[in-house]
């Protein structure tokens, strides 16, 4: 199977049997889901809505934010991973987006890496979720995700993945397939321990394959064992 076909089946089953998927991240507003963002970084999605309820209640915009002591918002987001580093980077991203973009969040790439605390996967997940732009974040569950399933080849980072995939997917789809991909990884395609058995994408899976054929190999030679 080309590459080329099994990027056709895996789209063809997931518009059938996941039409629709979005973030998890629960937000308002564009400023909201830049904030929840951040914050997920090795972080669940789970804890992350937990958090930001207060937290935008009493700094729902970047100005009110960029006001704010990063000791203040410390106390906010303190159950989340690395909590004195994000309340820096909240702070500071509040203010320059105040300072250089009047307060308003920027569409492209470029523009949202100049923010503290967005690297390149926290922008693409904002144009892409906010604005719709054919980029791919491209997280844990989307890099092993996409590895087992024979999308991507031997990409040895998450930008080589995201070269990949965005080669592959037709443009219109690379929003949705983001999404498509990160839930698979999160709920079925787990890191530890794969859930094969339900996987409706086992049939074209790279991973499934392999492993099958050396499981079936491996019963092969304790039957002809055993018959010896």
């Amino acid at each position: 199977m080309t590459r080329r076909e099994r990027f056709e089946k895996v789209i063809a089953w997931f518009k059938e049997h996941r039409p629709e998927a979005a973030t998890e991240l629960h937000y308002k507003d564009p400023f909201h889901l830049l904030v929840a963002v951040i914050l997920s970084a090795q972080c669940t999605d789970k804890r992350v809505n937990l958090i930001t309820p207060a937290l935008l209640h009493d700094y729902p915009t970047p100005e009110k934010m960029a006001r704010a002591s990063r000791q203040e918002l410390f106390e906010y987001v303190k159950s989340c991973s690395y909590p004195n580093s994000k309340a820096g980077y909240l702070k500071n991203m509040s203010r320059v987006l105040v300072e250089q973009f009047n307060g308003r969040i920027p569409s492209s790439v470029a523009d949202l890496q100049k923010l503290p605390g967005v690297g390149r996967k926290t922008a693409n997940v904002i144009a892409s979720v906010i604005f719709n732009q054919p980029v791919m974040p491209v997280d844990t569950h989307v890099f092993r995700v996409s590895a087992r399933l024979g999308l991507t080849s031997k990409a040895k980072n998450p930008a080589e993945a995201e070269r990949q995939l965005v080669q592959y997917f037709p443009d219109e789809l690379i929003p949705l397939a983001h999404h498509w991909l990160i839930l698979h990884g999160r709920y079925v395609c787990l890191a530890r321990k794969p859930k094969c058995d339900i996987c409706g994408l086992k049939e074209f899976c790279k991973y499934y394959s392999d492993n099958h054929h050396e499981k079936r190999k491996s019963e092969k030679r304790t039957h002809t064992k055993e018959k010896g």
